[in-house]
C-alpha cells in the first residue's frame, strides 16, 4: 500500500488458525466471466509462497478448485477459498464465478467478506453485471478496489481503463477511483506492444521492476518525472478529499508538502471506510519466476488498506423464536454465531460446509446447534437441530489442512455436517440463533426432468435435496397440477452443472421433457348437460340419471355447487354423491384434459330407483351431465398470467418492451430508477416466458434483471388453445 519493499520472507506462508480478528482479512474477487480472478488469485497465493513455482500447492493439490466440472468447461462454476498468509496477516481469498447463472456463488461471497476486490480485463473494459455488483457494494457500504489485469494483451491499455474505471464505478466523484501505479513498459516488440514490466509508485515515487521475477526498487529517471508528477497531484488531491483532516487541503492548496506518511495514513482509512477506491495493475509470474507483476502492491493494499472482521456490522441476529439478540461486535469470547456460506459434497469426506465465523469461537468435534430458515419454497425442509461436527480445515485445492480453531472473523471448512444447508446458522447447542439470511436470486429457468430409468428412479428424489441444500438458488418444486418434478435455475449453464452433478456425484440419469405450464378449462356460457347411468346386467343393477345447468364465475371462483331438487326427484343422500362425481370429472378436465375451473353447476332434476340406485352410479351420472354439458358449450382453456418486472438499461428499454410484446405480453408502465434505469412492468403469459431469464440475458447484454409472479388464469387465444387441444389428442 505503501510501496514497501519486499516482505520479509518470514512473512510469507502457509495459512494457519487466526488468534484475533485484527489479523485476518476477508475478500471477495468480483469480476465477469474471463477478467482473470482466478489467475490473480493463484498469482497471489505464489508471492506469499503458499505454492510453489509451478503454480501447485505445497502438498500437491492445486489453487483452483477441485471440482471436475471447472476442469472440464474451463471456468469458475463455484465459490472457492484460498487462504495465504501476508505480512503476519490471514488473508482469505474467496474467488467467485464470473458467469451471471452462479451469481448465487457470488452474493455468498459477498456475505463471507469485508472487502471486495473488483478484477476488469485491461482489453476487455468493464461490463454491465460487473457494475451492477459495484451498486449493489455500495448500498452496503463495503470496502472496494480494482486490479487491472491481462497487461500483455495486444490490446490492453492500463491508462485508458483506468479512465473507464473512474467513468464507471465513481459516480458523481470520479476522482474517488484512481490508480496508485503507473506502469512501467518495456521495449517495444515486433508487433509495436511495450509490454508492461513493472510499475511505478505515485506516492513514493520509486520503480518496481518485475522483469526479472522478483520485485526490485529503484530510483524513476528524470524522463519519467513529469509523468508521475501530474498523476501523482491528481491522486494526492484524491486522497485529501476523503481526510478527516479537513485543514489538509487548504494548508496542500496553499504550497504545503504533505508527508507521504499522513497521505498513506489518510488513503487507508478512506479504503477501509468504503470512500475512495484505488486502481491497482497485476500480471501472473512468467515461468520461473517467483513473483507477478504488481501481487505485492495487492498484498499490501489487501494487509494495510482493507478493514479487519472487527470493522464490520454483522448481520441481524435473532433467537429462534425472532427475538432480537444484541451480540458484541466480532468477538471470539462471545457465544458462537456462525454462518453456511457454501455446501459442497467432496468424494472422499462427504458434505463440507464453508462456514463465517461472526461470533465466538468454533472448535472441532463440538456439538453446535443448527438453524434454517425453513425455505420451503425453494424445495428446503426446514430444520432446527443439535449436530456434532467434525473436524475443521483450511482449503488448499484437494487437500485440507487441519485447524485448531476458528474465531470470530475468520472462516473454515466444517466437516460431517450432514443436515446444515446453504443459509443455515450455527450456535451453541444451549443457546440456539439465528442470522438474518442474505439476499438470493430468484431461479427462473424450468428444467423439468425425469429418471432415466427404474435405478435411477430410486435415487432421484435423494440427489435432487442434496443439490439444493447445496445451492440456494436453485428451487425443487413437485408440480401437482402437470404432475412434473421440476428443477428451477438461474439459466442454462446453472443447468449444466446441476445435471451434471446429480450424474457424477449422486449417479443419477434424467432425462429432459418439455415443461408444462398449469392450464385450466371453463365455460364460456350456459350450458345445460343430462347424466343417464342405467344398467341391468343380471344381479344388482345401476340407475340414475341428473339433470345440471352450467354457467360461467369470475376468475379464482373454482367450482360452486347448487342444489335445486324440488320433490325428492333424486334422494338426499345421493346429492353429495352427484357433487362428487361433478367435482372428480372437473378435476379431469371435459377438453383437453386440464382441470375446470369457475363455474356454478346447479342441480336441477334427477331420477332414482329404490333399489338399483347407489352412491357410485350417482357419481357417474354426475360426470356424465357435465361432460354432456361440455359437449353442446364453448370451452376456455385458461392460461396463467405473470406479472412481470424488468430492471433494465436506459438502451435497452425499447428493445425489451418490443420483446415482450411478442410475447403476448401487456406493458403495465414504466418508471425511472437511479443509475439510467428503467422497472417495466407488464403481464405476460407464463406460457411464453419459460426461457425468459436466457433470452433477457441475450437481449440486454447481461444488464437485466427481472422478477415474476403469478397474477391469475386467463382465456388463452383460440388458435393456440386448439393447437394444444390437438397436441392432446394426439397424445
Amino acid at each position: 500500500m505503501g510501496d514497501k519493499a519486499n516482505a520479509h520472507p518470514g512473512a510469507a506462508g502457509r495459512a494457519t488458525a487466526a488468534d484475533q480478528p485484527a489479523s485476518v482479512r476477508n475478500v471477495v474477487l468480483v469480476g465477469h466471466s474471463g477478467s482473470g480472478k482466478t489467475t490473480l488469485v493463484e498469482a497471489l497465493a505464489l508471492t506469499a509462497g503458499a505454492v510453489n513455482r509451478a503454480g501447485r500447492v505445497e502438498d500437491g493439490g492445486t489453487v483452483s478448485d477441485y471440482d471436475e466440472i471447472e476442469h472440464r468447461q474451463q471456468r469458475s462454476v463455484q465459490l472457492s477459498l484460498v487462504p495465504v498468509d501476508w505480512d503476519g496477516i490471514k488473508i482469505n481469498l474467496l474467488d467467485t464465478p464470473g458467469y451471471a447463472d452462479f451469481v448465487g456463488e457470488l452474493r455468498a461471497g459477498l456475505r463471507a467478506a469485508d472487502a471486495a476486490l473488483f478484477v476488469v480485463s485491461a482489453s476487455d473494459g468493464v461490463d454491465g453485471s460487473t457494475r451492477m455488483v459495484w451498486e449493489e457494494c455500495a448500498a452496503v457500504g463495503m470496502p472496494r478496489a480494482i486490479v487491472v489485469t491481462h497487461l500483455e494483451a495486444a490490446r490492453a491499455d492500463y491508462e485508458e481503463m483506468t479512465r473507464i474505471c473512474a467513468e464507471a464505478f465513481g459516480g458523481d466523484d470520479p476522482d474517488a477511483v484512481l490508480p496508485l501505479y503507473l506502469p512501467l513498459h518495456g521495449p517495444q516488440g515486433p508487433d509495436g506492444h511495450a509490454p508492461v514490466t513493472g510499475l511505478i509508485g505515485l506516492l513514493s515515487q520509486k520503480v518496481f521492476e518485475y522483469s526479472s521475477g522478483e520485485r526490485k526498487e529503484s530510483e524513476p529517471g528524470e524522463d519519467q518525472l513529469p509523468e508521475i508528477d501530474e498523476a501523482r497531484n491528481r491522486l494526492i488531491e484524491g486522497i485529501i478529499a476523503e481526510s478527516e483532516d479537513e485543514t489538509l487541503m487548504d494548508r496542500y492548496l496553499g504550497g504545503e508538502q504533505v508527508d507521504v506518511k499522513t497521505l498513506i495514513e489518510d488513503l487507508e482509512r478512506a479504503v477501509a471506510r468504503g470512500t475512495f477506491f484505488p486502481v491497482l495493475a497485476a500480471a501472473p509470474a512468467a515461468d520461473g519466476a517467483r513473483q507477478g507483476l504488481g501481487t505485492v502492491e495487492v498484498l499490501e493494499l489487501i494487509t494495510r488498506g482493507f478493514p479487519t472482521p472487527l470493522e464490520r456490522e454483522a448481520p441481524r441476529v435473532t433467537t429462534v423464536d425472532g427475538e432480537p439478540r444484541e451480540l458484541k461486535l466480532c468477538d471470539p469470547d462471545g457465544p458462537l454465531v456462525a454462518e453456511v456460506v457454501k455446501t459442497a459434497s467432496d468424494p472422499y469426506v462427504g458434505r463440507v460446509s464453508l462456514v463465517r465465523v461472526f461470533s465466538g469461537t468454533l472448535r472441532p468435534d463440538e456439538t453446535v446447534h443448527v438453524s434454517g430458515h425453513g425455505l420451503e419454497y425453494r424445495g428446503h425442509e426446514d430444520h432446527d437441530v443439535d449436530e456434532r461436527i467434525g473436524a475443521l480445515s483450511a482449503p488448499f485445492g484437494k487437500q485440507q489442512r487441519q485447524l485448531s480453531h476458528c474465531i470470530a472473523g475468520d472462516l473454515a471448512c466444517v466437516a460431517k455436517l450432514s443436515r446444515a444447508e446453504t443459509g443455515d446458522t450455527l450456535s451453541a447447542k444451549d443457546d440456539p440463533l439465528l442470522m438474518e439470511p442474505w439476499q438470493m436470486p430468484d431461479p427462473l429457468l424450468p428444467l423439468a426432468i425425469q429418471a432415466h430409468s427404474k435405478a435411477d428412479e430410486d435415487k432421484l428424489s435423494q440427489g435432487l435435496s442434496r443439490l439444493v441444500a447445496e445451492d440456494p438458488t436453485m428451487r425443487l418444486e413437485q408440480n401437482q397440477s402437470t404432475h412434473q418434478v421440476v428443477l428451477w435455475c438461474l439459466g442454462e449453464a446453472h443447468a449444466d452443472v446441476a445435471l451434471e452433478r446429480l450424474r457424477s456425484r449422486y449417479g443419477v440419469q434424467v432425462d429432459l421433457v418439455p415443461h408444462k405450464v398449469s392450464l385450466r378449462e371453463t365455460f364460456a356460457d350456459r350450458s345445460a348437460g343430462r347424466g343417464r347411468h342405467v344398467k341391468q346386467s343380471g344381479g344388482h343393477g345401476q340407475y340414475a340419471i341428473c339433470e345440471i345447468e352450467v354457467e360461467p364465475l369470475p376468475g379464482g371462483s373454482g367450482i360452486e355447487f347448487v342444489d335445486k331438487v324440488v320433490g325428492g326427484a333424486v334422494p338426499r343422500q345421493f346429492i353429495p354423491s352427484v357433487e362428487k362425481g361433478i367435482r372428480a370429472q372437473a378435476a379431469r378436465g371435459v377438453a383437453a384434459g386440464h382441470p375446470l375451473v369457475d363455474i356454478r353447476v346447479t342441480l336441477l332434476d334427477g331420477k332414482a330407483h329404490s333399489v338399483d340406485s347407489s352412491d357410485a352410479a350417482f357419481q357417474t351420472a354426475g360426470a356424465l351431465a357435465l361432460r354432456e354439458a361440455a359437449g353442446d358449450a364453448r370451452i376456455h382453456l385458461l392460461e396463467p398470467v405473470a406479472e412481470v418486472s424488468v430492471l433494465v438499461g436506459d438502451d435497452y428499454v425499447g428493445a425489451v418492451m418490443s420483446d415482450l410484446s411478442g410475447r403476448r405480453g401487456r406493458v403495465l408502465g414504466t418508471e425511472q430508477t437511479s443509475g439510467n434505469r428503467t422497472v417495466i412492468r407488464a403481464e405476460v403469459p407464463e406460457i411464453e416466458i419459460g426461457r425468459y431469464s436466457v433470452d433477457l440475458r441475450s437481449l440486454s447484454h447481461g444488464t437485466a434483471r427481472f422478477n415474476r409472479s403469478y397474477a391469475r388464469h386467463e382465456p388463452m387465444p383460440q388458435q393456440i388453445a386448439e393447437r394444444i387441444r390437438e397436441e392432446a389428442r394426439d397424445a
